[in-house]
């Protein structure tokens, strides 16, 4: 699977929150194992929007869609249930 790059946004997001390393990890593993037990992935309400959610730590996850059948675009990046 293929991960379109972050953009600037989240890029500075994720820095300035300490958690480049912690969401480098779960991307990894999201492109190996999409059921990885510690993705917690979610499919997002609405459910036809297609939106889903991985957990980078207790706090933040990360949406993301799937741009093709084999890519996924991060959308965003916020504090879990936000």
């Amino acid at each position: 699977m293929q991960v379109k790059p972050l953009n600037k946004y989240l890029q500075k997001y994720v820095v300035k929150r300490n958690l480049a390393r912690k969401f480098e990890k779960q991307l990894r593993i999201l492109v190996e194992n999409l059921s990885y037990p510690s993705l917690n992935l979610e499919l997002l309400e609405p459910k036809d929007a297609g939106r889903y959610s991985f957990r980078i730590d207790k706090k933040y996850r990360a949406i993301f869609i799937f741009t093709k059948p084999d890519e996924i675009e991060i959308v965003d990046i916020n504090p879990h249930y936000e």
